[in-house]
C-alpha cells in the first residue's frame, strides 16, 4: 500500500507533484491521528479511520485540490459545494504559493468535527 501511495504522488509532472507532497505533509502535520490509505484511485486521509480528506486533481484545470468528505458541516468562502450534497473541495493553484493559513484553517475545523464527535470515529 505504501508503494501504492508513493507512486500516486511521483507520476504526477510539476508543479502538481510538489503542491500534492506539500499538501500531504500539511494535512499530516495537523494531528497524529491522520493516516492515508487509498480510495477510488486518490490518496485519502482518515482520522481515527474515518475518511475526512482527499486529495485529487481537476479533469479539466488539472489542478490539484482538497476534498472534505464532510464539507457540509463547514462554512468557507473559499470551499466549493458544486453540485456535491455532502463533500466541498478547496482548489490549489500549484503555480502560486500554498495559502498555508487558509489550508490549515480549513482543516482543524474539519477534524474539530472529528475530534469533538460532531462525526463519530470509534476510540
Amino acid at each position: 500500500m505504501v508503494q501504492e501511495l508513493h507512486s500516486y504522488y511521483l507520476k504526477k509532472v510539476e508543479p502538481n507533484k510538489s503542491c500534492l507532497l506539500a499538501l500531504r505533509s500539511i494535512i499530516f502535520d495537523q494531528d497524529t491521528n491522520v493516516t492515508e490509505t487509498r480510495k477510488w484511485g486518490m490518496p485519502c486521509f482518515c482520522y481515527k479511520k474515518k475518511m475526512f480528506c482527499y486529495l485529487w486533481t481537476d479533469k479539466k484545470t488539472d489542478e490539484p485540490y482538497i476534498l472534505m468528505v464532510e464539507g457540509k458541516y463547514l462554512d468557507h468562502p473559499k470551499l466549493e459545494e458544486g453540485a456535491r450534497t455532502r463533500m466541498k473541495i478547496f482548489r490549489v493553484n500549484p503555480r502560486k504559493d500554498l495559502p498555508i493559513k487558509t489550508i490549515t484553517k480549513i482543516l482543524k475545523t474539519a477534524l474539530d468535527l472529528y475530534r469533538k464527535g460532531v462525526i463519530k470515529v470509534k476510540e
